[in-house]
């Protein structure tokens, strides 16, 4: 019996000690990786190769693949961050708390997301119930939006896109995307594609409006309201209807080289590089 008690404290010793030590490594990590959002990988790696300038020795991979992709990495355990254009879901949330994963989502910068046609396209509005038509397919022809008689081409990111969820939501109002839709592996895909088919239709980040040659549709909530061009300003005081959170996503409370880059992100370096990458500060 005393052999028993004597080994159980060994082990309870033991286990507390390798805790500490799991701690103390994750503080003094010099490298980390960011996985998720294609929209937000630009503006990731252009804070992750500032942050290593002024952190020498200190390494950030940054990778996309998407949001859906970066969360379900962050509860594997595959990645330190998950950088993500939406929030989690309630049932991403609770797989993560089944595995142990204390998810903490910090907002770090804000996005619009533009509709986009090209610029051969005489249309200059849309209102929102347009939009939701043409993308779940009860309009097919310009004409139906009072543009010319010409089929409507129309482009989506894939469903792993947390760009597609966040349009699927909040634009079609959870209803699908018609069967028809072309999904595209990355933003810069449907800007190029866009670009290059005049009667066709997109979306995606204000970051990558500059990729291809498209045009920038200014978006009405109503038939009522006014046309709205999403820029800074109609973002930060709501105005503009399409407009999101971008999410940095942890397993508990950022420390060491976590909370550091964090921290950078929300400095006015760290912010002007969000301006400078096409998105929204947070002030």
């Amino acid at each position: 019996m005393f052999k028993l008690v004597f080994f159980t404290l060994i082990l309870a010793v033991f286990a507390v000690g390798c805790g500490k030590k799991d701690k103390q490594s994750s503080q003094n990590k010099k490298s980390i990786t960011i996985k998720g959002s294609d929209t937000m990988v630009h503006l990731m790696s252009s804070l992750a190769e500032a942050y290593m300038r002024k952190n020498q020795g200190e390494q950030i991979s940054v990778t996309g693949g998407g949001s859906g992709t970066g969360i379900a990495a962050l509860i594997n355990q595959t990645t330190d961050i998950c950088a993500s254009s939406r929030d989690m879901q309630q049932k991403e949330k609770d797989q993560a708390k089944g595995k142990g994963i204390n998810v903490v989502e910090k907002v770090i910068a804000y996005d619009g997301l533009a509709v986009i046609v090209n610029p051969g396209n005489p249309l200059n509005e849309l209102t929102m119930e347009q939009i939701k038509k043409i993308f779940t397919g009860a309009y097919k022809n310009w004409k139906e939006v009072g543009g010319p008689d010409q089929p409507i081409s129309v482009l989506s990111r894939e469903s792993n896109s947390g760009t597609y969820v966040f349009f699927q939501e909040h634009v079609l109002l959870k209803e699908n995307f018609a069967p028809t839709v072309k999904l595209m592996p990355a933003s810069s895909a449907i800007a190029q594609s866009v670009g290059q088919d005049k009667w066709s239709i997109g979306y995606l980040g204000l970051g990558y409006t500059k990729e291809g040659n498209v045009k920038v549709l200014n978006v009405k909530k109503d038939e009522n309201s006014p046309a709205v061009t999403p820029n800074h300003a109609t973002v930060l005081d709501k105005s503009y209807s399409i407009a999101r959170p971008l999410f940095l996503i942890f397993n508990g409370e950022p420390q060491g080289i976590n909370a550091a880059f964090l921290d950078f992100a929300l400095t006015p370096e760290g912010q002007k590089i969000v301006e400078e990458t096409g998105y929204v500060t947070l002030k």
